[in-house]
């Protein structure tokens, strides 16, 4: 199987219904950050402990996920061809509910918190800020075309789900988060 087409010497790139586009049209730069986003993922997953394994299922999962939503992000509402694949269903209510358990397992905290702590979670609080850009990216798009909307809401569901999870690693690996000194009480 040949993995290249020629088509980005040009700057260019064919996106699903065969329209080609230019590498840095908002559509590109949304599904790409996506997909920055998934390989990170990959490296959160492959980062976890002893302490930290439970996560890797759902991590995993995330992935799939991911996957559809990029799928989607590269599909243009008008191609008759092919249907959007990513369904809510029940996935953010499954984030949901993770977060929900994270944040009750590690100590409350009132003012911001450092990102870092354990590597585990210092790789998940960079998955965090890459799904604010990646969702920052969605929005830009949606500004111009039709998309997925629950990609959307699944992306915004998701940062708050790395921010919990990075929260609850360090709570397994018995590693503290550090307050930011200068902030005054945020969380109630």
């Amino acid at each position: 199987m040949r993995i290249y087409t020629r088509t980005g010497d040009k700057g260019q790139t064919r996106i699903i219904g065969n329209d080609v586009l230019y590498k840095s049209d908002k559509r590109i730069n949304a599904y790409g950050t996506v997909d920055e986003l998934n390989s990170l993922v990959g490296l959160v997953a492959a980062s976890l402990t002893d302490k930290t394994t439970e996560l890797k299922d759902e991590l995993q999962e995330i992935q799939q996920l991911l996957f559809d939503c990029g799928t989607d992000l590269a599909t243009p509402e008008d191609d008759a061809k092919h249907e959007y694949i990513f369904k809510n269903d029940e996935t953010v209510d499954w984030l949901e509910k993770k977060i929900d358990k994270y944040m009750a397992a590690a100590p409350q905290v009132k003012k911001f918190i450092l990102p870092g702590g354990s590597v585990s979670a210092s790789y998940l609080h960079v998955a965090r800020t890459v799904t604010r850009r990646a969702e920052r990216e969605i929005v830009d798009l949606m500004q111009d075309e039709s998309i997925n909307g629950e990609v959307l809401k699944f992306i915004n569901r998701l940062s708050d789900y790395f921010f919990a999870a990075a929260r609850y690693a360090n709570v397994l690996e018995d590693v503290d988060d550090v307050l930011y000194r200068n902030s005054k009480p945020v969380f109630r």
